[in-house]
């Protein structure tokens, strides 16, 4: 055996053995989301598509945030391919859930298998997929060589390579470099993440700087009249401003609520739409709510808002229409090292966006929006509630900073018509070898 691939091997071997302590996570998770307790044999490769008569593209997209910025994506597939049947991965019961909801039977489903060897090539053999699109950063090792061992297309699709994240794959370089060196084509955000992948071992040819395809949004007459329609509910005939703070995590829900009691000392009638991150924690942050001693209404029970001072928003697949809906919209995942959350969404409906100084997730997009005027960064809950207050006070700049929010997002559009062309001319290769 080639010394090259010792460091896999090692890998593997070490798979192989955390395994147990990886099925007693998904006991320990499946206590607070029973989810988790299910469907195992898929994360080990036991799956059969629908439709054996059709070509496969599997798409995988591990978190919730990637299933959303893959809807332009699946749906451009399914037009250009019809020949072909979408298989979409995923990880989490939640990402699960949106993928559902977002494709229904248009496209078959499962968890992704584990990075085992074997649980990789028994997934394989039964999918037999021609091309595997990965979205953003979810590279794995025996993944990779299998699916080059087999001629099989690796695209990484929307792609993005923070400097952390750089130089933890340089730590591994023995096991890092030969997969970059593997991927067929990596569709990169910006020349910023570009650099760092060929500098990680992935030849300069095989690299395409297609842009963010979150700016591709598409915001269908329906959704637009769902967000009027909430809006409506929400303001009610007083017009309340309407403060909504998403995908907050753990840490951050206390800074938020902290922010928010100061601006109800100006704002007396704000409304606070509180949306958290993860699923099973909406009732902890409901409780919180409740200690910091606000009232609250639950969005999953229907609640009128007309006498609370927070709105929990404990639904899933409602945040794009609860930005259309808003008045100043804070992104989470930023006040507390987590890194950030897509501002791209709030922007591209022309809200004024806030978030935390921890945005590394969203380095180039963030600096887009803050030069040009359409994003503030805040430190802390004063800084925050300063921010929110001063919007709600001159909505003329709140206006005029959702406007300069909406020219960013407007003028970046275009990725996923340049992620098609990488996809087409890589696909196009693989018929190719096949005939």
């Amino acid at each position: 055996m080639k010394l090259r691939f010792l460091p896999r091997l090692i890998y593997s071997v070490i798979f192989y053995l955390f395994t147990p302590v990886i099925l007693l996570r998904l006991l320990y998770r499946a206590v607070k989301a029973p989810a988790y307790a299910g469907r195992w044999l898929e994360r080990f490769g036991f799956f059969t598509p629908s439709d054996l008569c059709k070509d496969i593209i599997w798409l995988h997209a591990v978190s919730v945030g990637e299933t959303l910025a893959a809807v332009p994506l699946v749906k451009a597939l399914q037009a250009k391919y019809p020949d072909h049947r979408l298989l979409i991965t995923c990880m989490t019961p939640t990402g699960s859930e949106r993928i559902t909801a977002a494709f229904g039977d248009s496209v078959d489903h499962c968890y992704a298998p584990y990075d085992a060897p074997d649980a990789v090539a028994r997934f394989l053999k039964r999918v037999q997929p021609k091309m595997l699109i990965i979205m953003e950063t979810e590279l794995w090792p025996n993944t990779v060589a299998a699916c080059c061992k087999r001629q099989i297309p690796v695209i990484l699709a929307n792609a993005r390579l923070s400097e952390k994240s750089a130089r933890g794959y340089g730590r591994v370089s023995g096991l890092s470099s030969p997969m970059f060196a593997q991927l067929t084509a990596v569709a990169a955000q910006h020349g910023d993440d570009g650099v760092r992948f060929t500098a990680l071992g992935l030849p300069a040819e095989n690299l395409h700087i297609s842009g963010n395809i979150k700016f591709d949004l598409d915001l269908s007459i329906q959704i637009r009249q769902s967000a009027a329609a909430l809006r409506q509910q929400w303001s009610g005939s007083s017009q309340r401003p309407i403060f909504l703070a998403a995908s907050t995590h753990r840490g951050e829900d206390e800074i938020i609520l902290q922010a928010f009691s100061l601006i109800k000392q100006s704002v007396n009638d704000a409304l606070l739409v509180l949306v958290p991150r993860h699923p099973e924690r909406f009732n902890q942050v409901g409780d919180l709510c409740l200690e910091a001693g606000f009232s609250l209404a639950r969005r999953s029970n229907n609640d009128l808002t007309d006498t609370a001072d927070i709105l929990l928003g404990d639904t899933m697949g409602e945040l794009m229409t609860f930005f259309g809906a808003c008045d100043i919209a804070f992104v989470g995942g930023s006040l507390v090292a987590n890194g950030g959350h897509n501002m791209i969404e709030p922007a591209a409906w022309g809200k004024p966006t806030l978030s935390g100084l921890s945005v590394f997730n969203f380095a180039e997009v963030s600096r887009l929006l803050a030069e040009a005027g359409g994003l503030s960064l805040v430190e802390d809950a004063a800084a925050l509630a300063e921010a929110v207050i001063a919007l709600i006070k001159n909505p003329e700049q709140a206006q005029q900073m959702g406007r300069q929010a909406q020219q960013v997002a407007e003028a970046n559009r275009g990725a996923l018509d340049r992620l098609l062309v990488v996809i087409d001319n890589s696909l196009s290769g693989q018929t190719a070898l096949s005939r």
